[in-house]
């Protein structure tokens, strides 16, 4: 079974990443990983923290050479900005120590009261340290990871960003290489560029009033075959499972396939997607693909899509009203360096959370401990599917 685990503060030595059952063979491209931190990193309306760090992985454990091992794979990620709060966070006991830096002031929409209360902490730093976002660097390692995998099966994986702050890119249904060639060229990952442009100026909006904005990023899948997860059990379904990875990203609250909550106000004839077959390939096609790809719990072999909406970050410039945790007057939330907007980053994540879950699909589908192997069960199932 592939699975991992992260660890790491937002503001300690670094962050942890370890995969287990990536199987033996795989070639993996340390470049390509970091191509996908750097990718995290981009996007107009980030903060002063993507000035200081550049996130670079480290390989510790289970590749060699250029290939995974079959073993697990371990990488670290240093954060630069550990060194101006290496009292902040030492691990280590500082005798008389004062934190110039406690948080007891929690701001609406964090994680810090609940977090606080559950975990009985009075300094919510304690909190906010493990609940930031940018835990989420070390699943994009992860994601550059799976996706190597995944590209060896020629799946591909692009995303970009639909609507910003109420702004709402023109429908481009575009061939996923030129979508994912304009997302790429753009700050706010927007293949629309006369929405993208008004999407920055309310991000400028937003910045200028202390505030934040939220919005809604696409992801496209190609190349999945179908039977990707299974219907005979609630968390084997390949869209719940991805449901629930998107929704682990930090900020985002709510994820739709396909035509998602429009089919709420559609007839049954407007919602599913005929079947059609094409005699020429021996395949079974969809004329449409409303479900976005999936059908009781399974890729049905079309284009997966996923939409998602963040909302807006936690942590405002001109604060929300709340509570100071010990003397319990009225009191402004606290503040913390934060983005005034991470749409466009958080698609990227969103990519390589997607990529982690059908990887660990395909591998429980077409298992085996080598990448030969699987590659073998692969082909009998393609021939299989095409003789049906």
């Amino acid at each position: 079974m592939l699975r991992y685990i992260t660890a790491g503060e937002s503001h300690g030595k670094g962050l942890t990443l370890v995969l287990e059952g990536m199987p033996a063979g795989v070639p993996i491209s340390l470049e390509l990983i970091n191509f996908q931190l750097a990718r995290r990193q981009k996007g107009y309306g980030r903060g002063g923290r993507m000035k200081i760090e550049t996130d670079t992985a480290e390989v510790t454990a289970g590749i060699r050479h250029g290939v995974s091992l079959g073993s697990p794979i371990s990488i670290w990620v240093q954060n630069t900005d550990f060194r101006s709060w290496q009292n902040e966070m030492s691990p280590e006991t500082i005798n008389n120590f004062i934190s110039k830096k406690l948080v007891d002031c929690p701001r609406p929409g964090h994680a810090d009261l609940t977090g606080g209360l559950k975990y009985n902490q009075r300094d919510l730093r304690n909190i906010l340290e493990r609940a930031s976002a940018r835990e989420t660097t070390v699943r994009v390692a992860l994601g550059g990871i799976t996706s190597q995998f995944l590209a060896h099966f020629g799946i591909k994986i692009g995303g970009c960003v639909t609507v910003l702050g109420g702004v709402k890119a023109a429908d481009q249904n575009l061939p996923l290489d030129e979508l994912i060639a304009k997302a790429e060229a753009d700050e706010m990952r927007c293949v629309d560029p006369s929405a993208s442009a008004l999407m920055k100026a309310k991000v400028d909006e937003a910045k200028k009033a202390g505030n934040t904005v939220g919005g809604i990023f696409e992801v496209r899948v190609e190349g999945l075959p179908p039977g990707l997860g299974s219907h005979v059990q609630w968390d084997r379904k390949i869209d719940a499972r991805l449901a629930q990875a998107i929704l682990s990203i930090q900020a985002i609250k709510g994820v739709e396939f396909g035509k998602g909550f429009d089919l709420g106000h559609c007839f049954g004839s407007e919602a599913h997607d005929e079947i059609d077959y094409d005699r020429s390939n021996n395949k079974f096609f969809h004329r449409t693909n409303r479900a976005g790809g999936v059908e009781g719990g399974m890729t049905n072999g079309e284009p997966l899509i996923v939409r998602a909406v963040m909302k807006p970050i936690a942590t405002l410039y001109s604060p929300l009203h709340s509570i100071n945790i010990d003397s319990k007057k009225d009191i402004e939330a606290s503040v913390e360096r934060s983005d005034t907007c991470a749409v466009p980053a958080a698609c990227v994540i969103a990519e390589n959370v997607i990529s982690f879950v059908l990887a660990q699909a395909f591998i429980e589908k077409f298992g085996g401990d080598s990448l030969i192997e699987i590659e073998r069960n692969y082909k009998g199932y393609l021939d299989q599917i095409r003789a049906y």
